[in-house]
């Protein structure tokens, strides 16, 4: 089960024209039934696509809605051997601890692979493999 992160979700609800091909993108890939989250990765979706400041901001209403939807999919806890592991990865992978955080729970999770914008394409985390959606040759 590929492990979503928050940017295909954001995507998923992006009305802008210049990202119309990225938004398709990302409904696509919605609409499987083998896909993971997390709870970080749904807080991530609720605080970018209601911000006051967003070109276009969805309403608390619509956010939840969405969430309430997601939540079909298994949804990876926050826990303490997740930040403990995402701590690690951040020192060893020199990445981010919210990068390193979506790593972990995709591993906690049982995914092998992660589909974000945000990691490198093709790189592998020791077992977990980031996929750009958005990227040439990817097929929902």
């Amino acid at each position: 089960m590929p492990f979503v992160d928050t940017n295909v979700l954001l995507y998923a609800v992006c009305p802008g024209v210049l990202e119309r091909p990225k938004a398709e993108i990302a409904r696509e890939i919605l609409r499987r039934d083998d896909l993971t989250l997390s709870i970080q990765v749904l807080q991530e979706f609720y605080v970018q696509a209601t911000r006051p400041t967003r070109t276009q901001p969805i309403s608390h209403e619509d956010a939840t809605a969405l969430i309430e939807l997601w939540l079909r999919f298994p949804i990876q806890e926050n826990t303490v051997l997740v930040l403990q592991a995402a701590l690690s990865a951040k020192a060893r992978f020199r990445i981010s601890y919210w990068d390193a955080a979506i790593i972990e729970a995709a591993r906690a999770a049982g995914s092998r692979q992660v589909l974000s914008e945000d990691l490198n394409h093709g790189q592998d985390y020791d077992g977990i493999a980031v996929i750009n959606p958005f990227s040439q040759g990817y097929t929902p």
